[in-house]
């Protein structure tokens, strides 16, 4: 079945601003709640996001049925109706897992899909596993480089390589410092290797300044990552940089370990784009005290967590 057609990859070339990782919703009683997911669509196009990254970390994804992620991939591909792409994630055990779930993400009309990386192989097997997901579909294929949550380090050699020889343009690079690895894959892939950051935006600043083009993260304020990247773009670095600084430490705050999850889908239903930040077992749930404290954060920075439309 396909909803839409893809994105082509010259649009895909490209990309560059805000895209965000979004949570998947839930009923209380742990259902999958699809209407939230059109309401949290037309949030993110209102914030001005470039596009849409889901199951992702933040997607809950592991915690899904297949039917589930269909579900969910056909309700975020439709709700956009071609607004903005929707970028798909990708992480199975093996290379045939993983062409299944990009195939599936292509015929449903997502724009892109960003992979874990295989668990414990080397760097020869990677470049192939990598290479052949992109033979496999039509649509780009992002690295997903996230070490600290899926325990495998991916050296900035094999991504230079893989955006050289391999057919993979793009890296989400979340892998602490994030300066000087961007760095290290900018000099050695040049412009063959687009670079999005990630980890809440805690380094979006310093990213843009090594040359990343945008991020992809799951921040609850999304408007605030894209006025930062929108200033930078527009030369403005010290506005940007100025309105990084106002908003770290509510950044700060809802990146984390554990317990972000739960924090950005508490905000997201204050602002209206839910219904309930219910999510699934396992995983952390905010006590009240939490919940004060993440509103006192939101407050001192000069935002409102109960306001229903995009707050700048």
């Amino acid at each position: 079945m396909t909803l839409s057609a893809s994105p082509s990859t010259d649009s895909f070339a490209q990309a560059r601003g805000v895209f965000t990782i979004c949570p998947t919703p839930f009923t209380q009683d742990g259902a999958l709640d699809l209407d939230s997911i059109a309401t949290l669509v037309d949030f993110q196009i209102a914030a001005g996001v470039a596009g849409l990254a889901i199951l992702g970390f933040l997607g809950e994804a592991h915690k899904l049925s297949q039917a589930e992620r269909t579900q969910v991939v056909a309700a975020f591909v439709g709700a956009a109706r071609g607004r903005v792409p929707v970028w798909v994630g990708v992480r199975a055990l093996g290379v045939a897992g993983a062409i299944e779930q990009a195939r599936e993400a292509e015929a449903l009309g997502a724009g892109a899909v960003f992979a874990a990386p295989m668990d414990k192989v080397s760097d020869a097997q990677q470049f192939a596993y990598y290479a052949e997901l992109a033979r496999s579909v039509r649509i780009p294929v992002v690295i997903h480089d996230f070490p600290d949550s899926f325990g495998t380090e991916i050296s900035a050699e094999l991504v230079a390589r893989l955006g050289r020889e391999g057919g993979v343009p793009m890296i989400k690079m979340e892998e602490p410092p994030v300066g000087q690895k961007i760095s290290r894959i900018r000099e050695l892939a040049g412009e063959r290797m687009r670079i999005f950051g990630g980890l809440g935006g805690v380094y979006l600043l310093e990213e843009l300044q090594r040359g990343a083009v945008g991020t992809m993260t799951g921040f609850a304020f999304p408007e605030v990552l894209v006025g930062i990247h929108r200033r930078f773009e527009a030369g403005d670095v010290e506005g940007a940089a100025a309105m990084f600084d106002r908003f770290c430490p509510l950044i700060r705050y809802e990146f984390q370990p554990r317990i972000g999850l739960a924090l950005r889908k508490y905000i997201y239903m204050r602002r209206g784009a839910i219904a309930c930040d219910a999510i699934r077992a396992p995983g952390m749930r905010i006590d009240p005290l939490t919940a004060r404290e993440l509103e006192a954060v939101v407050a001192r920075v000069g935002l409102r967590i109960d306001a229903p439309a995009p707050a700048l």
